[in-house]
């Protein structure tokens, strides 16, 4: 297979240029150059939000296209009129976060979205995803993948989510740990959304399909017990009610990363129907592997505990220490 990557020197992107090349396929990764690629790939540049920018692109032929873009529509517009006549499927991943509220489980794809255009130029983080998946369908037709997953973990995690929990259990000490201990977690390895992805590109899979852990795959005690388990800290939990984080200002999201309390938008994020992407092979390995490997990234010897180069977030603010310590003490 000859892959077309639009990006894929970072997270999910570079996650699915390392799957292709482990099954030797042929891989060409466009992107601006800000980060090297992985070895082995054949590398065109170009800045998709430039006039001219995807010149690079303007000859070669491809099996499948790949496309993680998150800004403005129009670039995944441009981009895909560009390919549609000489690539043979598309696959673009969105998000799960374009769904529109009230948002009853089970979450299925064919529940109501938030409006987009292909056309779009700056535009909120829900309606680019949305308008990248109308710009790939209408350039593609049937020969185009919409893939909606929500949280992604694994090696070189951008969104530093898991890494935050990571680093906080890796302090030790009393840590607060948001429940309940039972709530239900979905998520996706970056290695098993890109391997599915690379699957459903060679069998020509289209339509739209979430894509995360089934429901009852792990929950958030089993997240903290692992980061506790690889981290090796001797980290006491401390399972908090919701209610009583919440009536201490704690901010879910933000102040403490991946949780929500029982709720919407917890219902929105980890209350999904996958039978539709499990019924076309997805599979998603335990909590824990990805836990150890995310773990050893950040420590090795190129990781981003060792060179300071964690990515940012403006997102992720990360629970104070002092916030912290005054609700475990009342």
């Amino acid at each position: 297979m000859r892959l077309l990557l639009l990006g894929g020197t970072e997270f999910v992107g570079r996650a699915t240029a390392e799957e292709a090349l482990a099954r030797g396929w042929e891989v060409t990764v466009f992107h601006r150059g800000h980060h090297e690629p992985p070895p082995g790939v054949t590398a065109l540049h170009g800045d998709r939000g430039a006039p001219d920018g995807l010149a690079a692109l303007g000859r070669g032929e491809w099996d499948a296209v790949v496309d993680t873009w998150s800004g403005a529509p129009r670039a995944v517009r441009d981009a895909a009129r560009l390919l549609a006549d000489r690539v043979g499927h598309c696959a673009y991943v969105s998000s799960r976060g374009i769904y529109d509220f009230p948002v009853p489980p089970p979450l299925t794809e064919d529940r109501p979205v938030v409006d987009g255009s292909p056309d779009d130029d700056d535009v909120d983080y829900r309606r680019a995803k949305r308008g990248g998946e109308l710009a790939v369908t209408a350039a593609f037709g049937e020969r185009a993948l919409v893939v909606r997953p929500g949280l992604v973990f694994g090696p070189r995690e951008t969104s530093r989510r898991l890494p935050w929990w990571l680093r906080r259990v890796a302090r030790g000490g009393r840590v607060l740990a948001p429940g309940p201990r039972e709530l239900g977690l979905q998520y996706i390895d970056s290695r098993d959304l890109a391997a599915w992805v690379l699957d459903a590109a060679e069998r020509g899979l289209g339509g739209v399909h979430n894509a995360v852990c089934p429901p009852g795959h792990a929950t958030t005690g089993d997240l903290l017990d692992a980061c506790a388990a690889v981290t090796g800290s001797g980290a006491e939990l401390c399972w908090t009610a919701p209610e009583r984080v919440l009536a201490a200002g704690i901010r879910p999201w933000t102040d403490l990363p991946i949780w929500l309390p029982p709720g919407e938008m917890h219902e929105l994020l980890h209350r999904t129907d996958v039978s539709k992407a499990v019924a076309a092979g997805l599979r998603c390995r335990p909590l824990a592997e990805t836990v150890a490997d995310t773990w050893d990234w950040l420590r090795g010897v190129d990781g981003p505990l060792s060179t300071g180069s964690l990515p940012r977030n403006d997102d992720l603010v990360g629970l104070d220490p002092l916030l912290e310590a005054q609700v475990l003490s009342g």
